[in-house]
């Protein structure tokens, strides 16, 4: 009987209804068949609404929604990607797919780079998904912020390797005589110093403690649209616009989020993360055996789940488990974050991968040999978190 809700929850996404609804719905009959009480169930419902939202904490996700929204709406993102960078795949896609395409670059190595480096945007702030996985396990968000820079960094620079090296071994994948002037890169510099100073800015408050998360996330919302107004990229209407989609995309995941908390109850009910948690223990496994078979499946769900409903489902089992090993959490949050960005690109579905090839009109099996050749830079920076957790960690512990 304890099962049959989890049993409902997978049919449910199965057949494709919203995730919200699925993890209410069967957290809903979790609760009735471990207590045999309607009335409990009711209560629950009564209170379980105000009591996830009416959070502080969880201010920072419109917050940092409304900035990306904003920086999108009034073209810092196609600034940076004129400078040298990407960002998020459906974005990306439209501006440097064509660009790309132009000065001669094949489908599979852009669709590649554009795929695995819009995944790292999960590492760097502001990362939502890391602002879930500190909401739904009370770790610092600050701090999780923070421990994706350095990896993202390693991560970003392996990409750039690889890239390198696939033209090396095969150059028909790339220009041969594709140069930049000088005077031409000075002049991209110019265009994206309000967009670098926004990032470093934000930053910095984060890693010096002096604005919340949330603060953070206001400030960096109003300066990109500041910046946006002054250079006359963004209009009143686009601004509109903007929050009319940080509202949707907000409540979506508030909505989400809600869900994940009634079938909480449900979990915590019925105790099957303590009876995880004990029946690991008394298999007497080696607990890197354990995480390394929580990365396989945090790596296999997220190729058919995206990560915010991915780690607000498996968060209530996992995170009691990594805990009880002597894992540190922010660590095993920078780990979560890093097989979700694997899982998205991955064949044989891979959300991001389906993103990039509708928005830039590429075949998905281009998209699937480019990402799947580039995808080593993650692989590679995992193992380096295995093997140096400090590489996430040294940064966080030096915060105040």
């Amino acid at each position: 009987m304890v099962a049959l809700p989890l049993l409902v929850l997978i049919v449910a996404l199965v057949f494709g209804v919203p995730i919200a609804v699925a993890l209410a719905a069967s957290g809903m009959l979790g609760i009735y068949l471990v207590t045999g009480d309607a009335s409990k169930v009711m209560g629950i419902l009564s209170l379980a609404p105000f009591s996830t939202v009416a959070d502080y904490a969880l201010t920072t996700i419109p917050m940092f929604i409304l900035m990306a929204f904003f920086s999108a709406s009034s073209g810092l993102a196609r600034d940076l990607y004129a400078a040298a960078s990407t960002a998020a795949a459906s974005v990306m896609s439209k501006i440097a797919m064509p660009e790309m395409r132009r000065h001669g670059y094949s489908d599979e190595l852009a669709a590649g780079a554009i795929g695995i480096g819009a995944t790292l945007d999960i590492l760097i702030p502001p990362s939502i998904a890391m602002v879930i996985y500190g909401i739904a396990t009370q770790t610092s968000i600050g701090k999780l912020l923070i421990a994706g820079v350095v990896p993202g960094i390693i991560a970003g620079v392996l990409l750039a390797v690889m890239v390198y090296l696939w033209v090396v071994v095969s150059p028909k994948h790339a220009p041969s005589t594709y140069r930049v002037s000088a005077q031409e890169r000075w002049a991209s510099l110019v265009r994206i110093w309000p967009s670098l100073l926004l990032i470093l800015l934000v930053l910095v408050l984060l890693y010096t403690g002096v604005a919340t998360p949330t603060e953070v996330g206001a400030l960096g919302a109003l300066l990109a649209g500041v910046i946006g107004a002054v250079f006359g990229r963004l209009t009143f209407a686009e601004a509109i616009d903007a929050v009319k989609s940080t509202i949707r995309t907000s409540a979506m995941i508030f909505l989400i989020l809600l869900g994940a908390t009634i079938f909480g109850y449900y979990m915590a009910l019925s105790r099957i993360p303590q009876e995880v948690v004990t029946a690991v223990i008394a298999m007497e496994l080696n607990r890197w055996v354990v995480i390394i078979g929580i990365v396989v499946a945090y790596f296999v769900i997220s190729m058919f789940m995206d990560e915010i409903p991915l780690l607000l489902l498996t968060l209530q089992l996992t995170f009691p488990l990594i805990t009880s090993l002597g894992f540190d959490p922010i660590w095993f949050g920078v780990i979560s974050m890093m097989m979700v960005a694997m899982g998205l690109v991955f064949p044989p579905v891979g959300l991001v991968a389906f993103i990039v090839s509708a928005t830039a009109g590429v075949d998905l099996m281009k998209v699937y040999k480019g990402t799947s050749i580039l995808m080593l830079s993650i692989v590679i920076t995992t193992v380096l978190l295995m093997i140096f957790p400090q590489i996430a960690l040294w940064l966080p512990a030096t915060m105040r």
